[in-house]
């Protein structure tokens, strides 16, 4: 049976506060929890006045005083911004304040230009390239599997569930390679969706985290009470979304009625090839997109990802997905 988690970038609204971006993420957890979803993960971004999740693990410290079952982690920690023994004392930490909660999911990509280097002290393009050995050490900080001369504490011995993350080749072969789950990042980077998971399902090689492979896969759900509805909530990630790509990116903006149609062409076909990891619609149609896209990939688990300018709406929209996708399961 499929499961369904919910991945949040912390946003925060254009007129709104960072207080009020963490009041609206806490809300989300919350309602994440009690709607019965498995995982609730934030990921790391820096220096983007939209989003608030930098500092990951003092964000999840505060969702899991806030919530007490769900699963909490990050969907990812770019590695190469740290050294794998900080993130073994981090998420140490956050095991022995949650114990059985708290996921750990790695990703390559550093995405940061010189500015964001400086500040980091790191060349990130170099250190990528020792991702898989940092992913090595920082198990082994966790496991104690190998004779390292430095003992993490907080973090050996901790129950750390680790994940690879992804959204090419690279990190399905990783993962694949080292027998851990994988969470494929289809809801911005769709392109090498179907060819990735085949490789990782190949390729896997079973460990003592995991017996055989299994695939967490995200996609954007809107979901309303109309479908006219659903497709206005849904414009304020694709404002967002445009203004990213196009070096623009700022804090989340209203929705606007009608806002694909007022983009030029080379626009509204980005959207559309992302759309291909959407579902947007009413309860009943979205059941349909997800139904449609689990066959498609064969996915474990769904990451529900889409922010909304009104949190509230994302929290009925989330209410809305599980009715309908429980009631697919159910049939």
């Amino acid at each position: 049976m499929t499961r369904f988690s919910v991945l949040d970038l912390v946003p925060v609204r254009e007129g709104g506060t960072l207080t009020e971006a963490f009041a609206a993420t806490t809300d989300l957890a919350r309602a994440a929890e009690s709607l019965g979803c498995d995982r609730f993960w934030v990921a790391e971004h820096h220096a983007m006045d939209g989003i608030a999740g930098g500092a990951t693990s003092v964000v999840l410290a505060h969702i899991g005083n806030a919530t007490s079952r769900i699963r909490i982690g990050s969907g990812g920690i770019m590695l190469p911004n740290h050294t794998p023994f900080q993130i073994a004392e981090q998420f140490g930490t956050l095991d022995a304040l949650f114990p059985g909660r708290i996921d750990l999911g790695l990703g390559r990509a550093p995405g940061a230009g010189p500015e964001l280097q400086r500040a980091l002290r790191k060349n990130l393009n170099q250190a990528a390239e020792y991702f898989p050995q940092d992913v090595m050490e920082l198990r082994a900080l966790l496991t104690g599997d190998y004779d390292l001369p430095i003992t993490a504490t907080p973090g050996l011995g901790a129950k750390v569930e680790l994940w690879m993350l992804g959204s090419s080749l690279f990190g399905a072969q990783l993962a694949a390679k080292l027998g851990l789950p994988y969470a494929f990042a289809a809801h911005f980077a769709p392109d090498h969706l179907d060819a990735a998971l085949a490789v990782y399902r190949r390729d896997f090689q079973p460990s003592e985290a995991l017996a055989k492979p299994h695939v967490m896969v995200a996609m954007n759900v809107f979901a309303a009470d109309t479908e006219g509805e659903a497709r206005l909530l849904a414009t304020s990630q694709q404002q967002s979304f445009v203004r990213l790509r196009t070096g623009n990116p700022g804090k989340l903006p209203p929705p606007i009625e009608g806002y694909t149609d007022t983009l030029p062409a080379t626009a509204q076909a980005m959207l559309a090839h992302i759309g291909q990891a959407a579902a947007v619609g009413t309860p009943a149609q979205v059941r349909a997109q997800v139904e449609a896209f689990i066959a498609r990939t064969g996915a474990d688990e769904i990451m529900l990802c889409g922010a909304t300018f009104d949190p509230a709406a994302r929290i009925r929209s989330l209410e809305l997905t599980l009715d309908a996708c429980r009631a697919m399961v159910a049939a």
